[in-house]
């Protein structure tokens, strides 16, 4: 008797991310660089490269967006709202917070000093170092500069302009905590997908959405990058339907080019759920060191590339283009590994074992039935 042909069901079979072999760290490390070549070019003072009316810079954080709606959303489907939300802060401000100390400690002074040969008036200078942690703590960032500085270089009057992006990103989380509570949400995919639908449609008419608001640029900004969030949420919820093989991957990756191609106003908008399926899949076929897959130093590379490369243009290194690319992706490793393995490991880890003993101690006082 003949063995029955199982390989359709075997190729379209579920095949869901694996959360403990996957290379989503390395994913997050490559768009982390993405953004410090896509910076060096612009604090070298060259023209940044442009591909459908974005930089590289901005599909880099197109990606971080995408795949921060598929994890977070699973964080947000499997916990509480309180929970979820002590979670994300505890995810993103303390690192966040002492990137913001580094600065008015550490590079900014050493650029006040070159820039004046003295420390004197570093404290009392606007914008001062107080005010610039101050007005910059709850992730909307308040001014770029400190003490006057950086100064001398292709781009002045920010330490750290990759910061600006944690807020929109935030304010995403709210999003999908808040859209959680409606139960209809968790059970079915189709009223995220109606949303995401929503969203793609307020970036296709960003000029009502200018006019609606006024003219605000948290709104048009939201308008851009909510749909990349919520592309990688609908990609979650649709997990169950959707197998991470190569014969869903590589057209669905097709299908994103396509939709920038054809609609760069909008086209990457669009195409964040077939980008989410891509990246996803890509992640569970390309090999991933063991040590990145323990140690997820991006978002330290992330909020530290920016302030080294402005130190180093302060002292010219940007004057020979590769030396500065080297000598910045070299010693962002220490702040990152640094931030990593010293705040953001010990502070999730301090979460989690709360949230387990709080779990413990509510299964011993509730009864199972």
């Amino acid at each position: 008797m003949n063995q029955p042909n199982l390989r359709p069901r075997a190729v379209l079979s579920p095949r869901q991310l694996d959360p403990r072999r996957n290379s989503l760290n390395l994913f997050r490390l490559v768009l982390a660089l993405s953004v410090l070549l896509a910076h060096a070019f612009t604090l070298a003072g060259r023209e940044e490269p442009i591909w459908q009316g974005e930089s590289i810079g901005g599909w880099a954080v197109a990606g971080f967006f995408i795949l921060s709606g598929y994890l977070i959303t699973a964080s947000r489907m499997r916990t509480h709202l309180a929970e979820y939300l002590v979670h994300r802060i505890a995810r993103i401000f303390p690192a966040f917070l002492m990137s913001l100390v580094v600065v008015v400690v550490l590079f900014a002074p050493l650029g006040y000093h070159h820039a004046n040969g003295t420390l004197s008036g570093y404290l009392t200078t606007a914008n001062t170092p107080l005010n610039h942690v101050y007005t910059s703590m709850f992730l909307q960032m308040g001014d770029y500069s400190v003490a006057g500085t950086p100064t001398g270089v292709p781009y002045p009057g920010a330490w750290n302009g990759s910061l600006w992006s944690l807020y929109y990103e935030f304010l995403c989380y709210l999003a999908i905590g808040f859209l959680a509570l409606i139960p209809v949400v968790k059970r079915s995919p189709w009223p995220l997908a109606a949303v995401f639908l929503l969203s793609v449609l307020a970036q296709a008419k960003i000029g009502a959405v200018v006019r609606l608001f006024g003219g605000n640029g948290d709104a048009v900004l939201m308008a851009k990058l909510l749909p990349y969030f919520l592309g990688g949420s609908l990609v979650y919820m649709l997990r169950d339907r959707i197998p991470l093989r190569a014969v869903v991957g590589v057209p669905a990756g097709l299908v994103a080019f396509g939709l920038i191609s054809l609609w760069p106003a909008w086209g990457g908008q669009a195409a964040a759920p077939f980008l989410a399926v891509l990246l996803l899949w890509l992640s569970m076929v390309v090999p991933s060191p063991k040590v990145l897959r323990d140690h997820d130093i991006s978002y330290g590379v992330y909020i530290y590339t920016f302030p080294i490369q402005q130190l180093l243009a302060v002292y010219g290194v940007y004057e020979n283009f590769l030396v500065y690319l080297v000598a910045t992706a070299a010693v962002v490793v220490v702040p990152a590994t640094a931030s990593w393995l010293l705040l953001e490991r010990r502070v999730m880890k301090h979460v989690r074992t709360y949230d387990h003993r709080r779990v413990s101690a509510l299964a011993k006082e509730e009864p199972a039935i």
